[in-house]
């Protein structure tokens, strides 16, 4: 079976949902000689290291993980490659200019829903185990296909690393936003607090419909919002002052997402409540309990902040054995050396690092048009998806070793 055609099959099955996706990788796992391991499990039960998140934000139903292993032979190190099966929910399958389960093949491109969200990633860990066994070659270390839900907080990965998985190292195969596909590597990512403030503002005492000419009796919440975003600024501001990282510009950043002080297109009224919602940056190695509690002077009395998430940073060094041999294996496949995006935030590479202390990095090929970001027709770009493959399966006799 040529890689594409797996990938194919995968997008095929996501018509009939996750179970059925699933059910496919562990076919395909036990076909490459695997021990097959299908790990259920409530994402509320899992326990949060470097993390935190709102009931309201966390998965309630139950999910499943395919967990496949495959034995060394022994006297090799061991590898994690992850990646998730879930995707968007279905909708607007009306928009898309190709079928969304087809698998069709255009202009270079492969085109699916959830093709680069993460479907290739499930299909980049088979095939390159596949390839990577090809030839009677067998791993000395033993290799771990996780194929585990991550979309909003599955936490699939993390639940597995609870229960006892380990290795010496992983990857996350995902195809990274950015644009430039297998020229990057995620060694790096941020880590991210998520936040909602209420205030309460008091409108003035009249029955008139126009509360303009009595603004001066009153207390209006998007007065009370701003002096907020002010202080907010103003604390992210002396951070970017005073933390420093070499891979990044500018070490902290703040952003206001949303802000609800009225109804629109009614200039003249004064609200009882306004709402501002957004989200701060962390370095890898900030403690989030302590910069919730410097986020929480700056907000000030009067105001109700309520946490909705967080993550914490984490990275592999550039001189790590892991990032030095899958920089080797990238620039071999695709003739030059790749470089890491320190731009990206809260990513899974973060879950091995943070609460196991395995290190970890992220790869994936060239795509776009993700349904995660409202766009359709999402694409995969087919050489670059075949790269991949190949650099996993370099990968697995780099690090595991060859028999």
């Amino acid at each position: 079976m040529d890689s594409v055609a797996f990938l194919q099959t995968l997008i095929r099955a996501q018509r009939d949902g996750e179970t059925t996706v699933q059910q496919a990788v562990a076919r395909e796992a036990r076909s490459l000689g695997c021990s097959v391991e299908m790990v259920r499990y409530r994402p509320g039960d899992v326990p949060m290291v470097g993390e935190f998140a709102s009931a309201r934000a966390i998965d309630t139903g139950e999910r499943a993980s395919v967990v496949a292993r495959l034995a060394g032979t022994g006297g090799g190190r061991s590898l994690i490659l992850f990646a998730h099966p879930d995707g968007e929910p279905l909708a607007h399958l009306e928009r898309w200019r190709r079928d969304p389960f087809a698998g069709v093949v255009d202009g270079g491109r492969i085109h699916g829903w959830g093709v680069a969200d993460d479907l290739c990633g499930v299909a980049i860990m088979i095939e390159g185990l596949r390839s990577a066994l090809a030839g009677g070659r067998a791993p000395a270390g033993d290799v771990i296909l996780a194929s585990t839900p991550s979309k909003r907080h599955a936490r699939g990965v993390s639940a597995l690393l609870h229960g006892g998985l380990r290795a010496d190292a992983a990857v996350y195969l995902h195809p990274a936003e950015s644009g430039v596909g297998m020229r990057e590597i995620k060694a790096f990512c941020l880590g991210e607090l998520d936040f909602r403030i209420t205030v309460q503002g008091s409108p003035p005492e009249t029955s008139e419909i126009s509360h303009l000419a009595f603004a001066h009796r009153a207390i209006s919440p998007a007065d009370l919002l701003m002096a907020i975003h002010q202080r907010l600024h103003a604390f992210a501001e002396r951070r970017a002052g005073t933390l420093r990282h070499p891979l990044l510009d500018r070490s902290a950043n703040l952003l206001i997402s949303h802000i609800d002080v009225g109804q629109p297109g009614v200039h003249t009224r004064i609200a009882a409540e306004g709402v501002m919602e957004g989200a701060l940056t962390l370095l890898p190695g900030e403690d989030l309990r302590a910069v919730q509690k410097q986020v929480e002077a700056a907000v000030g009395e009067g105001a109700r902040l309520d946490w909705v998430s967080g993550v914490s940073g984490a990275e592999v060094r550039l001189d790590d054995p892991l990032y030095r041999l899958v920089a080797r294996s990238i620039a071999a496949v695709i003739g030059q050396p790749p470089h890491v995006n320190p731009l990206h935030t809260a990513s899974d590479i973060r879950n091995p690092i943070v609460q196991a202390g395995i290190p970890t990095v992220g790869l994936g090929p060239l795509a776009g048009d993700l349904t995660q970001n409202g766009l359709t027709d999402e694409w995969v770009d087919v050489d670059d998806y075949r790269r991949a493959v190949k650099v996993v399966a370099a990968i697995i006799d780099g690090w595991c070793g060859e028999v």
